[in-house]
């Protein structure tokens, strides 16, 4: 898959703005400052489509982007600690709403190669098999990482997050590292999506 010219939509904040189109959704979710921006702006081949911040908790609203055969929503990052109670609860309803009611194609689950999954990234994969979201897990900023220590921290995430080695991307939005194979993930989501109409019908 080759994305040739993605563009910004149109971002909301509340569920009767959500956006609604016939094409497929792929979701893009994780803890604030784990490098969501970085990684759409990769996947899209632009290094400002998606505004970048060093501040956590600065994508407070769903925004939307046309990247051709697919829409991609970024959702507000979540377990941002200074952020105000009231306002947490508030980014929790409005994803555990997104996630029960639009049409997700594929979730990419975002955590931070570096660390440990937090309590939160736990809780969005069991929101995930909740709300039965097909999802992939994206481990960013590999760059950060030896070559060598790589595999072993995608083996420690997986079993922290119970799922398999092969279901967890290891990708780097500096160099492009993991980027073709995290297309390839999204094109296969599509794909499958297109066969089960063409089977309905």
């Amino acid at each position: 898959m080759k994305i040739k010219d993605a563009v910004f939509i149109t971002s909301v904040a509340s569920v009767d703005k959500f956006y609604q189109t016939s094409k497929p959704i792929i979701a893009v979710a994780g803890k604030s400052n784990v490098g969501k921006s970085s990684l759409i702006n990769m996947l899209a081949n632009k290094k400002k489509l998606a505004k970048t911040s060093t501040t956590p908790g600065r994508t407070r609203l769903i925004n939307y982007f046309d990247f051709g055969e697919f829409v991609l929503a970024d959702l507000p990052g979540y377990g941002f600690a200074k952020a105000p109670k009231e306002e947490k609860q508030k980014w929790g309803r409005l994803l555990e709403t997104f996630l029960g009611t639009q049409n997700i194609r594929l979730l990419l689950s975002l955590v931070d190669i570096r660390h440990e999954p937090t309590s939160d990234d736990k809780m969005m994969i069991n929101y995930l098999y909740h709300y039965a979201v097909p999802f992939a897990l994206v481990a960013t900023k590999a760059d950060k990482l030896a070559k060598t220590r790589i595999k072993p921290r995608i083996n420690e995430i997986a079993s922290s997050l119970r799922v398999g080695y092969a279901d967890v991307t290891a990708t780097s939005a500096d160099t492009g590292y993991g980027k073709n194979e995290l297309l390839d993930i999204i094109e296969k989501a599509i794909n499958l999506e297109q066969e089960e109409i063409e089977e309905q019908d």
